[in-house]
């Protein structure tokens, strides 16, 4: 078991390593991005790579606060599905209506690697080798699909 602070700096560490091995990387557009921090545009719609000592997970995530907008944005990406998954090379698990840790409602598109720890750096290259292709084919997803968004912004 770790400390608050070992756990903290463990995973800055991690997230700090993936960084610079994504750093090289272009955008599906020829630019540097920000991969940790990847900015799509649009006000709560994320893209989001996490993990712990379980699993690593990379996702889509809406977090509209208004149930009804939130609903459009996912019908939307439901319409870009095929392409979505045609892009990724897999399927992905789509929930329309989960909660986040803190309570809050969200609607998720995503994959998971079980088991994973971020917590032991043995595990560290499987977590890098699965986050780098997803984040690198969702990028090249939204430099199309980004488009289809810009009634509901």
């Amino acid at each position: 078991m770790y400390s608050k602070a070992e756990a903290t700096q463990l995973r800055q560490a991690f997230w700090t390593t993936f960084g610079q091995y994504m750093a090289p990387v272009l955008s599906a557009e020829g630019l540097p991005a920000n991969w940790i921090n990847y900015k799509t545009g649009l006000k709560n719609v994320y893209f989001r790579l996490q993990a712990d000592n379980r699993r690593a997970r990379i996702g889509i995530e809406l977090t509209e606060p208004d149930a009804g907008l939130r609903a459009l944005f996912f019908e939307q990406f439901a319409e870009l599905k095929t392409l979505l998954h045609e892009t990724l090379g897999e399927t992905w698990t789509w929930e329309p209506d989960v909660t986040d840790d803190h309570g809050q409602p969200l609607s998720r598109i995503y994959r998971e690697l079980t088991p994973a720890n971020l917590f032991r750096r043995d595990d560290w290259p499987a977590l890098i080798s699965f986050f780098k292709p997803r984040l690198v084919a969702l990028d090249a997803f939204w430099s199309d699909a980004q488009y289809a968004f810009e009634a509901l912004k």
